[in-house]
């Protein structure tokens, strides 16, 4: 009984730690970072998103029918035609209404699966009348966000090692300079790049756009929810290609007033130190 009761005790002892570690790790302040053992894909935070998990779970239950389907089928065959069953197999070589059957049906299954498909690309292609434009170019290896409307600009590097502080960062994923933005605003994304080709990627938004030198590709999303989102590089951009995280802030909208009168401070330009060439014969 004493090695019973020890037993069950390191038991307990050991599910509460576990209970514990999910709830802090469920419950974090990084919620949108990878767990371990999870399960699906990230929790949408936008329209995009959701119409995207919807599709997905739309998509696997029509699988789910189709294999449930062949499976039933497959087996009633092997037992309705087994040798036992038929002594005298049949000579059956065309059946016009199941050779029909077997090309209409796949036909109809596409055309189910193509309508709410198309409908989700191009509802994803394009933002109509957005509420704000953001300008991202990519560089070896970081990412330069602008804001055009508001004459902001900055850079954003990935927080090297030695600098993380394990308490509010995680290594790999937290920068320096997150991409601030509103909750429940339409935004316009401009997306290119300085350098060689790159990939902006934000899977719980499901944004994700190449960048590529002397062409700019278009996304938009829309954050409704407050937090902090992360994403990555995933084009192999060359051997910092795993430097390249994307941390993007979702905050109210009086929040981001504040940040942008900030930032406007923080990121202002600075005057270059030199003379135009044409004021200079003007002066002479």
């Amino acid at each position: 009984m004493k090695i019973i009761r020890q037993i069950n005790k390191k038991f307990t002892q050991t599910v509460v730690l576990s209970v514990a570690v999910f709830v802090m790790t469920v419950t974090g302040a990084l919620a949108s970072l990878p767990k371990q053992w999870q399960l699906g894909v990230p929790d949408p935070v936008s329209p995009v998103a959701v119409r995207i998990h919807e599709f997905h779970d739309y998509l696997l239950w029509l699988i789910a029918a189709i294999s449930l389907f062949v499976l039933g089928l497959m087996i009633y065959v092997c037992f309705k035609f087994k040798a036992s069953s038929n002594p005298n197999p049949t000579k059956t070589t065309h059946n016009t209404l199941i050779e029909i059957l077997w090309t209409a049906v796949p036909v109809l299954i596409l055309v189910v699966v193509a309508v709410p498909s198309f409908k989700t690309l191009y509802y994803g292609d394009r933002a109509v009348d957005p509420d704000m434009t953001i300008k991202v170019t990519a560089n070896q290896w970081y990412w330069t966000y602008e804001y055009p409307d508001q004459s902001v600009t900055f850079d954003s590097y990935m927080i090297p090692k030695e600098e993380i502080n394990p308490t509010e960062q995680t290594y790999l994923f937290s920068v320096d300079n997150p991409l601030v933005v509103p909750t429940g605003k339409k935004i316009q994304l401009l997306i290119t790049s300085n350098d060689v080709m790159h990939s902006f990627f934000l899977p719980s938004a499901v944004v994700q756009v190449y960048g590529i030198n002397g062409r700019i590709n278009e996304a938009w999303m829309q954050i409704d929810k407050e937090g902090l989102l992360y994403g990555q590089c995933n084009q192999i951009c060359g051997i910092n290609h795993s430097g390249m995280p994307i941390a993007v802030k979702a905050v109210s909208d009086k929040e981001y007033k504040v940040w942008l009168s900030e930032a406007k401070t923080k990121f202002a330009s600075v005057s270059p130190n030199f003379k135009v060439a044409g004021a200079i014969e003007n002066k002479q």
